[in-house]
């Protein structure tokens, strides 16, 4: 039996096909035929691409900023020209290159400059106008060619909404205009210090002609001015500093951004949100995926759409870096993106969050029935015990065994780790199965993962899988780490200035019947009792007892005796000035571990009788102490947050059966302090003024000779506390320590 076998004609035909349907220009609907540039109104360069049938679709269009040029994408077109660059040798133009994928045929123009455009459709013709600024050296910056952002040909009347104004999240100022069609034409031109936006063929609303003063968000844009000139609508955007802006439109969204390029929080945080090359685009009812296709072109990624992705855009961009560009078209689409190296997919938010939401289950699935390895961890600086808090996500027992610290002499602060069962090792164990059902967002290790410690080796032990045990072990080597010690050095400054000054007399006078002879005595220091007034109650009332009170007050006394009329005077005269000061400095220190409270105190316990029934009286204590109690927490920046508490308590009058009274002196607070600075935390200033006088009625007014019959007292008493704190990190070996 022959096999049959097959013609050489079908075969040949069967080739020939094949041939003819992956030829680009075997299947492409149109041919480029010719490319021209002529001189425009205006200054204006005008490109003619010539098709050889009527073009069905504007092309999509975008031009670059570094380099300058203008790219042209013709869909179900090839190229006949027989070349693919050519150089022009044009004022606005140095070459056009011609590339072809497939049935996609794209015009790459170099420009000598930046340059907008607007593009125009004729039958078979595409006409793209440049306008181009060309800039003098050492000239002013001229008036910014119009971006053209859509056809003007059109005598359509359209309209303005809306006008808003809203600050972005990095500080820039949006303005946001909604129109009534998406076809409006929009020209921005950059006129001086403001921005020029107009609306073609666009009416705008009574209410909305106005100006909007903006300086209040923050942005810097200051004032927003819409009215109407003519058939247009224009808006003057003004902004202040050094700035920079672009603009696009979504569907019947016009939108423009005003970024400040010298805001001085620009260099403290990170690098803007988006930072991709500038590229403007001008979309007009064009599908998702050749939008995706060119920028993925123009930043040389692979972008992969998923099936799902569908649809037409209509965009309008300028300026704009390609990452938001790329992010506006997602939003408009409700799309998203995932990006892995060179690789970006994109797909709706919902595929890609269900996407998402299986591997994390079939991760989980797999977790469960992955084997359970276990591991020993010695740490070198962390507590067993509280690095299995931090795999457990139980904060709560780091402190546990800690006791809060008082100025007590009963009460250091430090409680001893010990274990329950009295021992000094202690060890516990957590487990992720069991009767526990709440489940901590923080924790490290796995559901069925579970770790035990050791006190005695510092060692923990834990029991998980492999990937987790990964997890643990970049956990713990961030965590054992040695704590910074702090040594906090206190001063408690107590001054003291007193001043008194007493001025007093004493004044004696005795007459009898008897003669005798005339004497007079000088004394330092003694009067004749006799002639007295004692204890304020008068023998006689012209004596006078006006001394001063303190008993070794140096004094001044004489006695008259008059014989023939057996008068005896005798004064004496008193004065006492005292000027005191005093300083007493306490200097108390001590050193201790980040967020571990340290106390240091020193003083006396005073003791006295205290009743308590029927027991009789018993001994008890009052604390005069000298106390520094701190807890500080060093910060990343080097600077200490303190919680302090002060004590300066001194020994007062002696209140009897009450026991002596206590003089207290406490500032508790807390403070931040740079390393080795040294601040104020408070201080108390007490001054007391006195003046007393003490006299005879009328006789202690008299000008000059009442003196002798009043006291004059005068003091000024001033008492000062100040309270400096000097914290300082420590190194390793402990050098600063004095």
């Amino acid at each position: 039996m022959k096999t049959k076998q097959p013609k050489p004609f079908g075969l040949a035909a069967y080739l020939l096909l094949l041939a003819l349907f992956f030829a680009g220009p075997g299947y492409a609907a149109n041919v480029l035929n010719n490319i021209s540039v002529a001189e425009g109104q205006n200054e204006s360069q005008v490109i003619k691409i010539m098709l050889k049938d009527p073009v069905e679709a504007m092309p999509v269009s975008f031009t670059t900023s570094n380099p300058h040029r203008l790219v042209l994408d013709f869909a179900n077109t090839s190229n006949s020209l027989g070349r693919v660059k050519e150089a022009m040798n044009n004022l606005s133009i140095k070459d056009y290159q011609i590339v072809q994928a497939g049935a996609r045929t794209r015009i790459v123009f170099n420009l000598n400059a930046p340059a907008s455009h607007e593009l125009r459709m004729d039958k078979n013709l595409v006409l793209v106008v440049l306008h181009t600024a060309p800039q003098q050296a050492g000239s002013p910056a001229p008036v910014s060619a119009p971006a053209r952002f859509a056809d003007a040909g059109k005598q359509r009347e359209y309209g303005i909404r809306d006008v808003d104004f809203r600050r972005g999240k990095n500080g820039e100022g949006r303005v946001t205009i909604s129109l009534t069609d998406p076809g409006v034409g929009i020209d921005i031109q950059q006129k001086g210090h403001a921005i020029q936006v107009d609306f073609l063929n666009t009416t705008l609303p009574s209410g909305l002609q106005r100006k909007l003063d903006v300086a209040d968000f923050a942005t810097p844009t200051q004032l927003i001015e819409t009215f109407e000139q003519g058939k247009n609508t224009r808006m003057l955007v003004t902004p202040k500093g050094k700035w920079d802006y672009s603009a696009y439109q979504t569907g019947s969204q016009f939108i423009m951004e005003v970024r400040s390029l010298d805001d001085p929080n620009l260099a403290k945080n990170e690098k803007p949100q988006y930072n991709g090359e500038k590229l403007t685009l001008n979309f007009q009812n064009v599908e998702v995926r050749a939008v995706l296709q060119v920028i993925a072109d123009f930043t040389g990624l692979n972008i992969i759409a998923s099936d799902t992705v569908t649809g037409n855009v209509t965009l309008r961009l300028k300026d704009v870096p390609w990452d938001q560009a790329l992010d506006i078209i997602l939003r408009a689409k409700g799309l998203d993106k995932r990006a892995t190296g060179s690789v970006i997919w994109v797909a709706p938010r919902d595929e890609l969050a269900a996407k998402e939401r299986l591997e994390l289950e079939s991760k989980k699935s797999i977790a469960d029935l992955e084997p359970l390895t276990t591991r020993s961890y010695r740490l070198n600086y962390l507590r067993a015990d509280e690095a299995m808090a931090v795999l457990s996500g139980d904060s709560r027992s780091i402190n546990a065994n800690q006791e809060a610290a008082t100025c007590s002499p009963s009460s250091t602060g430090i409680k001893a780790d010990v274990a329950a069962g009295g021992s000094g090792a202690a060890s516990s164990t957590t487990t992720g199965s069991g009767s526990t059902t709440t489940r901590k967002v923080n924790r490290v290790l796995s559901d069925r993962g579970g770790a035990s410690h050791d006190l005695t080796t510092n060692t923990l032990v834990v029991t998980d899988t492999l990937d987790r045990h990964a997890a643990i072990e970049e956990v713990l080597k961030s965590v054992d780490l040695p704590s910074k010690q702090v040594m906090i050095e206190a001063r408690i400054v107590l001054a003291d200035d007193t001043f008194s000054r007493d001025l007093g007399a004493k004044l004696g006078i005795r007459a009898n019947g008897a003669r005798g002879s005339v004497s007079s005595a000088l004394s330092a220091n003694q009067v004749d009792s006799n002639l007295l007034a004692t204890g304020g109650a008068s023998t006689n009332p012209l004596n006078v007892n006006l001394g001063v009170t303190t008993a070794e007050a140096p004094s001044l006394g004489f006695t008259i005796f008059n014989s023939a009329s057996n008068v005896l005077l005798s004064l004496e005269l008193q004065a006492l000035e005292a000027d005191n000061r005093g300083k007493i400095v306490s200097n108390p220190r001590v050193v201790t571990t980040n967020l571990r409270p340290a106390v240091i105190l020193q003083g006396t316990q005073i003791p006295y009788l205290s009743s308590s029934g029927t027991n009789g009286p018993t001994t008890s204590f009052k604390d005069a102490l000298l106390c520094l109690l701190v807890s500080p927490q060093v910060l990343n920046n080097d600077s200490i947050i303190l919680n302090v508490e002060v004590t300066k308590d001194a020994v007062g009058s002696n209140t009897g059966n009450a026991g002596p009274a206590i003089n207290v002196k406490r500032v508790k607070t807390q403070v931040r302090v740079n390393n080795g600075e040294t601040a104020v935390l408070g201080g108390i200033f007490e001054q007391t003024l006195r003046n007393d006088t003490e006299k005879v009625p009328f006789l202690g007014d008299v000008p000059v000779l009442g003196n002798l019959f009043k006291k004059n007292s005068k003091s000024d008493v001033k008492s000062e506390m100040l309270i400096f704190l000097t914290p300082r990190v420590l190194d390793e070996s402990l050098g600063s320590i004095r």
